[in-house]
């Protein structure tokens, strides 16, 4: 088990910002690697209305020690009034792969 890495989920309304959101991460260190899911339904309530929308999500990999910076770049950088952010960490994975996602974001 390593507590050293997270993959943070966050979404977009429009393919192209979920690119440009993705090649910033990864560009700035904050992100090793982020896959965008196109699209998928997201159903939520938003000023006490229930919303339906579809939306990009990126899964975006990156080390434990990065998630603040990554978080405020995200904040800071999105289109939505309170932008999904959600560390998942990561319990396991192959050495050599968690070994890349620390170097890519130093």
């Amino acid at each position: 088990m390593t507590d050293n890495h997270v993959v943070v989920i966050t979404t977009t309304d429009r393919e192209d910002a979920a690119t440009t959101l993705a090649r910033a991460l990864v560009e700035h260190r904050l992100a090793a690697c982020v896959q965008i899911s196109a699209p998928v339904r997201s159903v939520y309530r938003w000023n006490d209305e229930v919303q339906e929308d579809r939306e990009w999500q990126l899964w975006i990999k990156t080390a434990y020690d990065r998630l603040n910076d990554l978080t405020d770049f995200i904040q800071a950088n999105h289109s939505y009034d309170t932008p999904e952010v959600l560390a998942l960490p990561v319990l396991a994975g192959s050495p050599d792969y968690l070994t890349w996602i620390t170097e890519q974001t130093r």
